[in-house]
C-alpha cells in the first residue's frame, strides 16, 4: 500500500499529483508545517478528483489560535480565508487560499493526522477503490463531476446507509 504519510508517491502518480508536488516542495508547505504532522488528504492522493478538487492538508494543531497566527505569519503573500468549525463535535481551523491554480485547504484538529476522519476516510476509500477496480473509480468520478461529494459517492454506490460514519468501519 502507498504511504500516504509522505508526498514521494505524488512523483510517480498522474500528471495532477505530479504537478501537485510540484507546488508542494517549490513553497515547501510540507516543510513548513512539519511540527504539525501535515497530511495530504482527500481525492488527489487517491485519483478521484475532479476540475476544482483542492489539496487537503491535514494536520495535528493543539493551540488553533496560536497555529492560526502562525498561518498568517507564513503564508502572508496570499488571500488566506481563515474560519472555524465544529465537525463531529471536534473543535477544526480551516484555511484556504490558493496556490498557481491549485485551491489548498489546511484542516487543523488536536488530534493526530492519522486518526483524522479525513485520513481514515481516504485510506478506507483507497482500499475499497483497489479491490472494486477501474469501473468502480470511474462511476465515483462521474458522481463527483454531477457534485455529488466523495464519501455520499461512495455510499451510493455501495449502498451505505451512513457514509461518513460507514466508510470508518472499512
Amino acid at each position: 500500500m502507498i504511504d500516504f504519510t509522505k508526498l514521494d508517491y505524488l512523483k510517480i502518480g498522474n500528471e495532477k499529483q505530479k504537478r501537485a508536488y510540484e507546488v508542494l516542495t517549490k513553497y515547501k508547505i510540507f516543510e513548513i508545517l512539519n511540527y504539525y504532522s501535515p497530511i495530504l488528504a482527500g481525492t488527489i492522493p487517491i485519483e478521484i478528483d475532479v476540475e476544482g478538487s483542492d489539496l487537503d492538508i491535514i494536520c495535528e494543531v493543539e493551540d488553533k489560535i496560536e497555529f492560526e497566527k502562525f498561518l498568517i505569519e507564513k503564508f502572508k503573500d496570499f488571500d488566506l480565508k481563515i474560519k472555524k468549525s465544529n465537525i463531529n463535535n471536534e473543535e477544526s481551523l480551516v484555511c484556504n487560499f490558493e496556490l498557481e491554480k491549485f485551491p489548498i485547504e489546511i484542516f487543523a484538529q488536536n488530534k493526530p493526522t492519522v486518526e483524522q476522519n479525513a485520513y481514515r476516510h481516504m485510506i478506507a476509500e483507497y482500499k475499497i477503490l483497489q479491490e472494486k477496480g477501474e469501473k468502480f473509480k470511474q462511476k465515483i468520478i462521474d458522481l463527483k463531476k454531477k457534485g455529488i461529494k466523495t464519501e455520499p459517492a461512495f455510499g451510493i454506490l455501495l449502498g451505505l446507509e451512513n457514509p461518513y460514519e460507514d466508510l470508518l468501519k472499512f
